[in-house]
């Protein structure tokens, strides 16, 4: 198992290389420039310099490979992910301010998601053709026709014209009050997992169907093993391989979710932090969080690799 994790974290090096050097170059391709930005915002600093002594003291003179260089020299041997442009603090800083409040959502979508999804599934396929079944299956549907960011919208706008009320809009951190902290993320995170939990939904019907058609199932339930723990027991985790998978899959799409839902519940978290430096150009930040969200991705993705040996014992890892 060991041998195994070391050769995985290896192998992934070159995958973190690669996704760093497009993410630094697709981000010097947003039109329009922070210098531009900068000399237009009548900012005092900017203005009692020329554009190019502007761009010197950025570090944006340098050719784009020189500072990509940069860059990743300052990530190996400082652990640091440079200075935000504008506000001239650390990059880490503010993310790590930021990631709690994003990974809070993203878990809590996830929950959701597997909640509901996991058990409706196995239902449904226990039901299959019967009015259950189709009422579970047109939900889903339902579900992923529906828009996050429009649902979201709907929450925000409809609530306050009917009946005065609205979702909270000032945020309140976990530390200071956990029980309206998740009172307040509970709707986002609902929005969020929604399309997630029909996807998990749908998969864990397929997938159930598939293994209750097999012969050790049907051999379990003739040797009069109950059928509820024939299910539990022996079907689900089967079943559950694909849906591990999915979740692995789903964990990029969860956080793309999450900047839509910060925009739109107010929420200070990554994507906010996101979204704000790519209407500032500010490169750092944009890097920073593409970096931070590629590496959790990938991390995610070996975590299900070796959740595959708990749920199959004919899995092996040499």
């Amino acid at each position: 198992m060991q041998a195994y994790i070391i050769r995985r974290v290896l192998a992934l090096v070159p995958t973190l290389i690669f996704a760093s050097l497009i993410v630094f170059v697709t981000v010097r391709l947003i039109p329009g420039d922070i210098i531009d930005l900068m000399l237009s915002s009548n900012d005092i600093g900017a203005d009692k310099k020329s554009r190019e002594q502007l761009e010197a003291a950025l570090g944006l003179d340098q050719p784009v490979v020189s500072q990509y260089f940069r860059w990743v020299g300052a990530i190996l041997f400082e652990g640091s992910l440079g200075k935000s442009l504008w506000q001239n603090t650390p990059v880490m800083e503010e993310i790590l301010h930021r990631l709690p409040i994003t990974f809070e959502l993203g878990i809590m979508a996830l929950i959701v998601a597997l909640v509901v999804g996991i058990p409706i599934g196995v239902y449904s396929a226990v039901s299959q053709d019967t009015i259950g079944d189709y009422v579970t299956r047109s939900f889903a549907i339902l579900a992923l026709a529906l828009p996050g960011f429009w649902v979201g919208t709907l929450v925000m706008v409809f609530p306050s014209i009917w009946w005065g009320w609205s979702p909270e809009v000032k945020f309140t951190p976990f530390s200071q009050d956990p029980l309206k902290n998740l009172a307040q993320m509970a709707i986002p995170a609902l929005i969020l997992g929604k399309a997630f939990s029909a996807v998990t939904m749908r998969l864990t019907r397929t997938m159930m169907l598939e293994v209750m058609r097999q012969d050790y199932i049907r051999t379990a339930l003739a040797k009069g093993l109950a059928p509820r723990t024939t299910i539990i027991r022996h079907a689900l985790r089967n079943a559950l391989i694909p849906v591990v998978t999915l979740v692995g899959l789903q964990a990029p799409v969860l956080f793309g979710g999450a900047v839509i839902m910060e925009q739109i519940f107010v929420i200070p978290g990554m994507g906010l932090l996101l979204l704000e430096a790519v209407g500032q150009r500010d490169y750092p930040i944009i890097t920073g969080v593409f970096l931070i969200v590629g590496v959790a991705v990938v991390f995610i993705n070996l975590l299900v690799d070796l959740s595959y040996g708990l749920l199959d014992p004919k899995v092996r890892y040499r």
